[in-house]
């Protein structure tokens, strides 16, 4: 069976960096696998992408090493075991507000006796190996994310729950909940704190702490403690690239337009 390299990062105690998948295109999760990063998420929440876009994406980023992860839509098992058996080797699960939420995730990821799992990893066989089954309990990756005011609140009866592996800080949604401007930083001490705190209940609870960013927040991330990194997103890679293309064209035609991504 193929084994899930995130593990093995987070069992040295190295940091893992992401790229996030928004544009529905096999093409670019391709591309943006073949990078480098150590993982690369399909988001089902915000982006773009629906379970038909899922499954040739996923084929994508699989002729690379990097592990493919899905942020399902909501916490819900039918959809969370669904991206499983399409060979997400783990999922994102949004808005995990409270220790009965995560244990429901847990369980949306886990075969039985640990969890609820309907058995049928069609695709993921051939992603991960015909011992799939044998395996798949402790391999598959169940990552909640921290994302609220109250989630925050709660986070040390949230990481206490067995079978979290990482927990994935929202920082836009934080933000809002602790009455700030969406966004994917803040130098004020609520959201300081906030980061702190989830920071701090991780280390107590062995928990993989992320955070969800870009190229300018992450290596602050790595340097506060942080080991499950989002880099760059392929919609923000593609407004940058050709946003930089336009300025370097313009000044030679005497174009005062500038590109809304600079």
């Amino acid at each position: 069976m193929r084994e899930n390299s995130l593990r093995a990062i987070w069992a040295q105690r190295g940091s893992a960096l992401g790229g996030w998948l928004t544009v529905p295109s096999a093409m670019s999760a391709e591309i943006m696998a073949h990078a480098g990063f150590d993982w690369v998420c399909v988001d089902m929440q915000h982006g773009m992408i629906d379970f038909s876009h899922l499954v040739p994406m996923l084929q994508g980023i699989s002729s690379t090493d990097t592990v493919p992860l899905a942020r399902v839509p909501r916490n819900e098992p039918g959809i969370i075991g669904k991206c499983l058996d399409a060979g997400a080797w783990g999922v994102i699960v949004p808005m995990v507000n409270s220790r009965e939420e995560a244990l429901e995730a847990v369980a949306a990821c886990r075969y039985a006796p640990q969890g609820i799992r309907s058995y049928g990893p069609l695709r993921a066989n051939y992603y991960a190996g015909f011992d799939y089954f044998t395996r798949a309990n402790g391999e598959v990756t169940c990552i909640v994310m921290v994302e609220t005011k109250i989630a925050v609140d709660r986070v040390e009866e949230i990481v206490s729950v067995p079978g979290v592996d990482a927990v994935y800080v929202g920082p836009a949604d934080l933000s809002v909940t602790l009455g700030l401007a969406p966004a994917p930083d803040h130098d004020e001490p609520i959201f300081t704190d906030a980061l702190d705190k989830v920071l701090d209940a991780c280390r107590r609870h062995d928990v993989v702490p992320g955070i969800a960013g870009n190229s300018e927040t992450a290596v602050k991330r790595l340097e506060q403690g942080f080991r499950f990194v989002e880099v760059a997103s392929d919609a923000r890679l593609l407004g940058i690239g050709a946003g930089l293309a336009l300025e370097h064209v313009r000044p030679r035609t005497g174009s005062e337009a500038k590109s809304a991504y600079l």
